[in-house]
Parts: structure tokens; sequence; C-alpha cells
């Protein structure tokens, strides 16, 4: 008698996925019949990107197709918000291959899908979810590994999906259970290193599974902070005003270059302007010489308290 066997289906940004590149860091979901939104092949890219290759070495667009070359590591294509091939270079590491999927192609691919991709951290506080964003290295995800210890569960780490409701009000949908901190982060928290893996082999970030600490369930965006590093002594926080609040959310738009090669400056326009509209928006100043994360969180709560 034949045996069919059982796809593994993976569930990360309110998408199903099925993929032939194994994805430790999302859940399973095990079974026949699953609906599925992406799937990702391995596949010979070489001849396209060649045929594509333009003034960048890095990134080309073909049609519907959205190509990233790194170099050492893979050639990617993303297509119709529906498919990611990957066509990986000699000898990459498997670590390095997946970093890219589930960050590069993953944000072009929501863009695909009209999704608002932002680059950040989001948690949720009280049954509503607030975005950490800033410039990589502000410390976004230190400061979302507070609010964890807090009892604040994650929603998102590096890329935030976010959506408008039917009447425009923005949602907040889960990625993955998994966070990455450097390793002075986690010798602030008192966390071992050892036993995690490294996000790169030979880097001292590692990737951190948050399972018991990870939301799956959709929140109304209520808030976004924006990360800043300041060489000042104390932390502040103050309220981001008028069209610069438009401004953040453009910059911090996770590969915002792919706006204009997709079309989608208007989309954008018109999905931050509802964000500007009915959420806040604040700029925190972080003192780069202490770690700051514990008194951040104190400085977020009194203030969402005061709302």
């Amino acid at each position: 008698m034949a045996i069919t066997l059982k796809k593994i289906v993976y569930k990360a940004f309110g998408l199903h996925v099925q993929s032939d590149v194994p994805l430790p860091e999302l859940p399973q979901i095990m079974g026949l019949g699953e609906d599925v939104d992406i799937v990702i092949q391995t596949k010979d890219l070489t001849d396209l990107w060649n045929d594509c290759a333009g003034s960048s070495p890095y990134f080309a667009m073909k049609g519907n197709m959205i190509l990233f070359h790194i170099p050492g590591v893979a050639i990617y294509c993303i297509e119709d918000g529906m498919k990611i091939f990957v066509s990986p270079m000699k000898n990459a590491h498997a670590d390095q291959i997946r970093l890219y999927i589930l960050g590069s192609c993953m944000g072009g691919l929501l863009l695909q899908r009209r999704v608002l991709p932002l680059h950040g951290s989001a948690i949720a506080i009280n049954g509503k979810a607030y975005a950490i964003v800033g410039e990589s290295g502000a410390g976004k995800s230190t400061l979302a590994a507070a609010f964890l210890q807090k009892g604040y569960p994650l929603l998102s780490d590096d890329v935030i999906p976010i959506t408008l409701s039917e009447e425009t009000f923005p949602i907040v949908t889960p990625a993955y259970p998994q966070q990455k901190l450097w390793q002075e982060s986690l010798d602030a928290f008192g966390i071992e290193s050892k036993g995690y893996r490294p996000i790169i082999q030979r880097e001292t970030k590692f990737a951190i599974p948050v399972s018991a600490q990870f939301s799956t369930s959709t929140f109304p965006l209520a808030g976004v902070f924006e990360l800043v590093k300041t060489e000042g002594d104390q932390p502040s926080i103050e309220p981001i005003l008028h069209l610069q609040r438009l401004h953040t959310l453009f910059q911090h738009t996770y590969r915002n270059f792919l706006l204009n090669h997709l079309k989608l400056r208007e989309w954008h326009f018109q999905i931050t302007a509802a964000i500007a509209n009915q959420t806040q928006l604040y700029r925190i100043q972080r003192p780069i010489d202490r770690f700051t994360a514990h008194d951040l969180t104190a400085m977020i709560l009194e203030t969402l308290n005061k709302e």
C-alpha cells in the first residue's frame, strides 16, 4: 500500500508557507490539504540574474519579479507575492540563506501583497499593538526583550506586517516567535548565550526562541515609538507631529527603496496616512553609554498610562 507523506507547512506573518528550504524558526502546521499562501522553492536563477542585472550588483526587477543577489549566499526571486525562488551559492551556510528569506524576501513579498512591513519589533500591551522602529543597531529588539521580561508578549521582530481593517484601522499580524539579540543585550538581561544558535556563524548575535512569550493574535496598532541613539545623559520621549509622522513611517518601511519600482508610492501614502491619523507616534532618545532598556520600558508605560 502506498504511503502519502505529509508535507510540512509553516506559519508566519499570518500566512501558510510551504518551503523546500527548512525554516526551523517558524511554527509548523502538519497535515495534508492545508491552504498554502507562499511557496519557497530552490531553483537555478543564474541565467535570470544575468539577464536582469543592471546598475545595482545586489538588486534587479523584471516584470512582477524582485531579484536580490547576495554574494556568497544566494540569488533570490520574489514573484507575485506568492513565490520565493532560492538559488544558493556554493558553500553558502544555511543560516545565511534563511536570514535573507525571512528578511529581505519576506519584506518584498509583503509589499507585493499590499502589506506594510515596518522595520522593527512589535509587542502587545493591554490588547493593543505597539511598534518599536529604528535604524539597524538602534536597540529595537533589546527594548522589546525588556517588555517580554515584564510579561508583555512579542508580535514580531525585525519585520512588522501591518494591514488596514475594513474600517481602515491599522492591524498588526504576528510574524513568528523568535528574537535576535546581541551578546551584550543577553549579558545585560542575565541570559546565558550558551545553547542559542548564532544568527550567522562566528557572530555574536543570537536567535532566541520566544514561543512562550509570543502572541498569535492580531491586535490594533495603537502607537509607534521611533528609537534613536544619542550621546546625551538621559533618555527622553517626545511626540512626532504633523508631516514628520509620514516621513518617519516612510523612513522605517522595510526595504522602502522597492516602493517606486513596484509603483506603490500612492498605496504607501494611503496606508501610512491612515496610521498617522489614528495612532500616536513618539521619538525616544536613548543614551549610548549605558544600558537603558528597563528605563525606556518604564517611560513608555508611563506615557501610555497618561493617555
